[in-house]
Formats: structure tokens, C-alpha cells, sequence
């Protein structure tokens, strides 16, 4: 899953695109990297983002979705927590709403299913702006899961497919580095919940700090965080750098399955 942000505030320069022109050439070019899905973004969640107007939202992502819908040959995800947003660019095409807030507003569920769309339901502590605040677990991946599920029920009871549905364990949003860095090492556990596995590692800061780089220098630690994350069950990496990653799971895959004796 390529990520294309339209946020000029989004924490990694080089995924920013300013026009829908900028938007659909870096869509073509991940559909030729090998990119099965894109996933579109107009409001920054990095950690301390300030939230903006849903009329804002719209302004900025409708006309790029609107583009990428008709001209791109892979399914268009768009990322928001705004079940005004969501309705709108259902109405364009897009296939996927991915909600950083896990369903927790009543209405996206139902909206969702009403164009029998997906949804990836991820997790996170509080919002963009707090979810660095106080971070405290008494059991970090227990409580994930225990989140997700509960969003997985929301999402059936509204009526969205099952076969629709994914989890993200919301690598980043409101963990410190060694939140994240369990949440991988037991990746396995969320396999449990039924549902395939979104892992979004690429280029986070949790990668820096363990590194000691800015973001333009994280692509190795990106990779090595997708592929311990395909070996560990992750289904679909939401990342910057499509080539490179596809890449290492081409390799991670021919392994897998000399193991598992295919």
C-alpha cells in the first residue's frame, strides 16, 4: 500500500504531493513499483498535528481522489477519521476507509457499509494532537487487541463485509519505542482476531530514535520492519518506498516458502 499525503504538514517531505498532476504521476509510478493499493491522505496525524475542518479536508483530498478513482487500476484508500469525509469520497470510488481512530465515531461504520466499502480499523491513544501524552499500558498488545476486536464488532454489526475488514495496530500512535518495537516482536497475536494485518512502520520516528537519523534516513530500518512484520503475519505494509519494499518481500516470500514447503 503506497502512501500519497496531501498534507503539507505530513512529517515526511518526499511523500508529499502539492497538485492532483503530483498526485497521479506518484500513483502511476508505485502502480509500477508494484503497489497493490494506495492510500491517500489529506490531514497530518503525525504526533502534535493540529486536527483541520472537515470543509478543509474535502477542499483538498476530493479532486485527487476523484482523478485517482478514474485513472488508477488499483483500489484507492483514503485515510480519515470523518464520516463526512468518508462519504464524500466513497461517492468518488474509493474501495477503503482507513480509520485511524478505529470506528470510534458512531456513524463511519454504517457509512462504510452503506457503499460496501472497506475498512481498516486501527488503533491509537487519544488524537494526533495528545497521543504522545502520558503513554502508559498495563498490558500494551492485550489492550490492542482487546481494541480491535471491539472495532471488528462494531464494523460486522454495521453490516460491512467481513472479508472487508482489517486491523492495524497503530505502530507510533501513542506508543513509545519499546511499545512499538513489542507490538512487532508479537505480531503474531493479532493473527487471532481473523482479519488480515496492516503494518505501518515506513520511516516512523521510532525507527529514527533506535537509529539516531532524520526521517530521509530511515529506509533500511523501514525495511527491516517489513519484512520481521511479513514473517510475523503482516498481510499488507502501508509504506513510502514502494520498489525497495517490494524488493525484500519478493525475497521474504521465496523463503517463507521453501519453509513452508510449497
Amino acid at each position: 500500500m503506497g502512501i500519497i499525503n496531501l498534507s503539507p504538514d505530513s512529517f515526511y517531505p518526499d511523500s508529499r504531493v502539492p497538485t492532483v498532476t503530483a498526485a497521479l504521476k506518484m500513483a502511476e509510478r508505485m502502480i509500477q513499483e508494484g503497489a497493490d493499493y494506495l492510500d491517500v491522505g489529506a490531514e497530518s496525524s503525525r504526533p502534535g498535528a493540529k486536527p483541520i475542518s472537515e470543509n478543509e479536508e474535502l477542499a483538498i483530498i476530493l479532486p485527487v481522489v476523484s482523478q485517482l478513482c478514474k485513472n488508477c487500476a488499483v483500489p484507492v484508500s483514503v485515510d480519515t477519521f470523518k464520516p463526512g469525509v468518508a462519504q464524500k469520497v466513497l461517492e468518488e470510488g474509493v474501495a477503503i476507509i482507513n480509520d485511524i481512530t478505529g470506528l470510534r465515531t458512531s456513524e463511519m461504520a454504517p457509512i462504510i457499509a452503506e457503499y460496501d466499502a472497506g475498512v481498516v480499523i486501527m488503533h491509537m491513544r487519544g488524537t494526533p494532537a495528545t497521543m504522545q501524552e502520558e503513554i502508559y499500558y498495563d498490558d500494551c498488545v492485550g489492550e490492542i487487541r482487546q481494541f480491535l476486536e471491539q472495532g471488528i464488532q462494531t464494523a460486522e454489526a454495521a453490516g460491512i463485509a467481513p472479508d472487508r475488514i482489517w486491523v492495524d495496530p497503530g505502530i507510533g500512535f501513542g506508543k513509545t519505542v519499546e511499545h512499538n518495537l513489542e507490538i512487532i516482536a508479537r505480531l503474531e497475536t493479532f493473527s487471532a482476531l481473523g482479519k488480515p494485518l496492516l503494518l505501518g512502520t515506513s520511516r516512523k520516528s521510532f525507527i529514527g530514535k533506535i537509529l539516531d537519523l532524520p526521517v530521509a534516513e530511515r529506509l533500511e530500518g523501514s525495511l527491516a520492519t517489513a519484512v520481521i512484520g511479513v514473517i510475523k503475519g503482516a498481510e499488507i505494509l502501508r509504506v513510502h518506498d514502494v520498489l525497495e519494499t517490494c524488493r525484500a518481500i519478493r525475497i521474504v516470500s521465496e523463503i517463507l516458502k521453501i519453509q513452508h514447503g510449497e
